[in-house]
């Protein structure tokens, strides 16, 4: 019989609105977290209605959509933060929180009375976890910027791509989601745990920039001892060995193909007919020619009559699948990684299911995406205000 959520009986406060701090959030709320969205009242205004490309025009909040995983498990609080009561009500909920997650800008939280130093002397409990670029020190703290900008800076941008070509960009997954939101739940919950040992919470300092550079660590690693840059394209790993590749099928789709050890890569030529090569994997002036012979063969057939060759070879393969092909996938089933869940009004949507499996206090999919204010009445209740306060603060603005 399965115990209760992990992160059950956690309150975390989610002033994030981009992608790093909802998907960090996310996680957290998957895993129990009582997660409260702080959202600001009214249509976006300024940059936040280029964000959402509005206008005067309303138009519906993208992150409402029952479809949105990154809202799942959260309840929403529409507070103007800038306003005497909006204020006076986020302090109450903060010292009652556990956990605080904001990306503003440096110094935006302070210039608002909401930052760390504020909220630690109310609540010395509190973990504050701020998610930003390039983080709250150095000479880039206070610089924009967007997760190509971050990855490059990083180096990684320089490694991905083909040879001769400039470096490929690859979606915003490294540096927002990767080296942002993750590392920041990972943050949140090791000061969590630190909490348990010491009775205090701290400050959890984010920078996508430090993120997406750990998951460079082993690449930095072999730099550090041989000083080689690496050239994209050309590396074992990036697309520059035959026998870790992509290639085209017979249907238009794709096969990959990971054959890295000895034994692997052996299996892979017998399976090709190409025993030719065996002695060659890493006779770099072969690789063209291997290259092209591979690929040749490749389209001789179908994407998934290769798989079911190489699989049964015991070569490492993988059927580049698109988006509309993994809900149909086997393995994804039984990872249970799509998912189909009822919305209020009885309609089923499909999301991403949870990633981390555990065996005893599993993780779950407990209400998806709210409205804007859906849940500030009740929220305000159990801060003790009363229905008077609540009328008067939607009639000032304050809260809706």
């Amino acid at each position: 019989m399965a115990g209760p959520a992990p992160l059950a009986g956690i309150k975390i406060l989610d002033l994030t609105k981009l992608a790093p701090g909802p998907h960090c959030t996310m996680i957290l709320g998957d895993l129990g977290a009582d997660i409260i969205r702080v959202e600001e009242p009214g249509e976006p205004t300024g940059r936040r209605a280029e964000q959402a490309g509005t206008s005067k025009v309303a138009a519906p909040r993208p992150s409402a959509s029952p479809a949105n995983a990154l809202a799942r498990n959260k309840r929403s609080i529409a507070l103007n933060l800038k306003s005497g009561p909006g204020k006076e009500i986020y302090m109450r909920m903060a010292q009652r929180a556990d956990v605080v997650v904001e990306e503003f800008r440096p110094g935006v939280a302070k210039r608002l009375g909401v930052d760390y130093e504020t909220l630690s002397v109310r609540n010395p409990r509190l973990i504050y976890c701020a998610v930003t670029g390039f983080g709250q020190t150095g000479p880039y703290r206070d610089l924009v910027g967007h997760d190509l900008n971050y990855i490059a800076t990083a180096g990684a941008l320089s490694l991905i791509g083909r040879k001769g070509q400039l470096p490929t960009i690859p979606l915003n997954l490294l540096a927002d989601y990767a080296g942002g939101g993750m590392h920041a739940a990972i943050g949140v919950l090791a000061a969590l745990l630190a909490r348990h040992q010491t009775g205090r919470g701290q400050y959890v300092d984010i920078a996508m920039l430090d993120g997406t550079m750990l998951l460079l660590a082993q690449a930095l690693s072999a730099y550090f001892g041989n000083h080689k840059i690496p050239q994209r394209g050309t590396m074992p790993v990036d697309g520059g060995a035959p026998f870790y590749n992509m290639y085209d099928t017979k249907d238009g789709k794709i096969i990959t193909i990971g054959s890295m050890e000895p034994w692997f890569y052996a299996n892979l030529c017998r399976a090709l007919k190409c025993e030719q090569f065996l002695a060659d994997q890493y006779n770099h002036a072969k690789w063209p020619e291997m290259q092209e012979e591979f690929a040749k063969i490749f389209r001789t057939r179908t994407r998934d009559e290769w798989w079911d060759t190489l699989t049964k070879a015991d070569i490492c393969t993988g059927k580049m699948l698109t988006l509309d092909e993994l809900e149909h996938d086997a393995q994804i089933r039984a990872r249970n990684m799509i998912v189909e869940v009822e919305t209020p009004a009885g309609d089923k949507v499909k999301q991403v299911g949870i990633s981390v499996k555990l065996s005893d206090t599993p993780g779950s999919i407990r209400s998806l995406a709210p409205r804007l204010g859906q849940h500030t009445d009740a929220i305000l209740a159990d801060l003790g205000y009363t229905p008077e306060d609540v009328a008067r603060w939607r009639g000032e603005g304050a809260i809706k």
